[in-house]
């Protein structure tokens, strides 16, 4: 189930794309890797605009595909202004970690302090919403306010941003707040992560209460100033507003930008050189601030953790990565960065789609594995995974696959720091099926069963198995056993509707 710069006003035309190319001293392979994955992003989508930004070493690349707009025949450029969507949280994060190390705040204090008025409802069992809260996405405000779930429920999917935009028309600080007091937390803050727009929202507004200014102006002052990002905005000017292109779905149709009131939480809109500046920023990690934000606040770092507003965890192999990504009605911007290699990746493009946020996080991952490894490691089946799965792999190689259950508990006994992830192991198995290894898949999801019999994703991930093999009663099985263990496994209620 779960798998957890200088331009150059060069364009060439690559496979009927055009394409502008910067930083090319030396970059030859970087040129071919970045090429051959756009080429496969865009190959059905000739009205899309794609722009790439890699940090390696120091060293800025930008690379532009595509059209910008529909109908036009002109690339972007690293000038061109997309939406970013939630990337924007992680700059309200940053001035949170500001306000923290000018001790005008800290993490944990109750977010009531900073709001005028009573709460009440911002506290489950007598425990508050933290500033941290808000941050590492843990707060269980609701995802929007205004909420209007019901409304769009049945409506037709073209149709809902702008029945979003209709609802945000108008909408204030103060019609905020005052929607505000009526949210009922369903659970502790802190406890379980859920996205949430109205807490980024909430940050900002804190953030202007706490430094008596707009948010814009303590981006400006704090950020994109300091680092000259001169394409970087809320609100786009006039002498900029002809570089901002439209954003499309998946058919190709012209979507509305982001409501005005989204600001903190995802109302800020960059271009490709000014986002390349920003990644440098995160990867160089001079700043304080940037390394508060960088720091576990939610999670384990070997499964899947939480800084403020931003994804962190370990590879296998032991390599921090740090990631986000922002969509909106039609853009999708992604982030992957690997501090301690100094390699850093951030995407753009002018659609969105229910899965664009996904193809551009493989995107990046490709990018970086292809520029950081030889084929020969890409090839291993036990490429990115850590000490232990490389150390079963040797033994299964040897013994076979069906011994896997054995095997593990003999290296269990005899080496103390032998350890199997129940995630690492699922995506492992997951990374197995993928090339074709149904048999070898197939003995590493009993493993995992064997290894964590409590864990109802094991047995989804395991029932998933059997019915890509065709074993229905088996799949039925293990479907059934996992909803036993999570009734709210909506995953094993879709699949068993299917085989029953």
């Amino acid at each position: 189930m779960k798998k957890i710069t200088l331009v150059f006003a060069l364009f060439i035309q690559i496979g009927g794309m055009a394409i502008a190319q910067t930083n090319r001293q030396n970059t030859q392979k970087l040129d071919s890797i970045v090429n051959h994955a756009a080429r496969d992003f865009i190959k059905d989508s000739s009205w899309m605009g794609f722009s790439v930004g890699i940090v390696e070493n120091g060293k800025t690349h930008l690379y532009d595909y595509g059209i910008a707009e529909k109908g036009k025949d002109q690339a972007p450029s690293d000038q061109t202004i997309y939406e970013i969507g939630s990337i924007t949280k992680t700059f309200t994060s940053v001035l949170l970690a500001k306000a923290v190390l000018e001790k005008k705040v800290k993490l944990d204090d109750d977010i009531r302090k900073y709001l005028k008025g009573n709460y009440p409802n911002l506290a489950y069992e007598g425990k508050p919403i933290q500033l941290i809260h808000l941050a590492n996405l843990t707060s269980r405000l609701p995802d929007n306010l205004p909420d209007h779930p019901d409304a769009l429920k049945n409506m037709n999917a073209d149709s809902v941003p702008y029945a979003i935009l209709k609802i945000h028309e108008g909408y204030t600080k103060a019609n905020f707040l005052e929607d505000l007091h009526k949210v009922k937390l369903d659970t502790v803050p802190g406890l379980d992560p859920r996205h949430s727009n109205a807490a980024g929202q909430l940050m900002g507004y804190i953030l202007e209460n706490i430094y008596q200014k707009p948010y814009e102006e303590l981006l400006k002052e704090y950020i994109t100033k300091p680092l000259k990002m001169d394409d970087t905005f809320v609100d786009v000017p006039a002498d900029k507003v002809q570089l901002l292109v439209k954003g499309y779905n998946e058919k190709g149709m012209v979507m509305p930008y982001i409501v005005k009131d989204a600001q903190a939480a995802g109302g800020l809109k960059s271009s490709i050189a000014d986002m390349a500046r920003y990644m440098k920023f995160h990867l160089d990690e001079k700043d304080p601030a940037v390394k508060v934000t960088h720091q576990i606040a939610w999670g384990d770092v070997n499964v899947f953790s939480i800084g403020l507003n931003w994804f962190i965890n370990k590879t296998g192999d032991g390599k921090l990565n740090i990631r986000d990504d922002g969509t909106t009605f039609g853009f999708t911007t992604y982030f992957l960065l690997y501090p301690e290699l100094k390699f850093g990746v951030v995407l753009m493009t002018n659609v969105c789609s229910p899965t664009s946020n996904n193809k551009l996080g493989d995107i990046a991952k490709k990018i970086f594995e292809e520029s950081n490894y030889t084929p020969a490691q890409l090839a291993s089946d036990g490429f990115g995974f850590s000490p232990s799965i490389n150390q079963l792999l040797t033994e299964l190689t040897k013994k076979g696959y069906d011994h896997a259950i054995e095997v593990a508990d003999e290296l269990k006994k005899n080496s103390p720091k032998f350890d199997l992830k129940e995630n690492e192991v699922n995506n492992w198995a997951y990374g197995l099926l993928g090339k074709g290894k149904k048999e070898q898949a197939l003995q590493i999801f009993k493993l995992n069963v064997s290894l964590y019999p409590e864990g109802y994703n094991t047995y989804d991930s395991l029932a998933e198995m059997y019915e890509n093999m065709g074993n229905k009663e088996l799949a039925i099985k293990n479907f059934r056993r996992s909803l036993e263990l999570n009734p709210k496994n909506n995953n094993a209620v879709e699949h068993l509707k299917k085989l029953e």
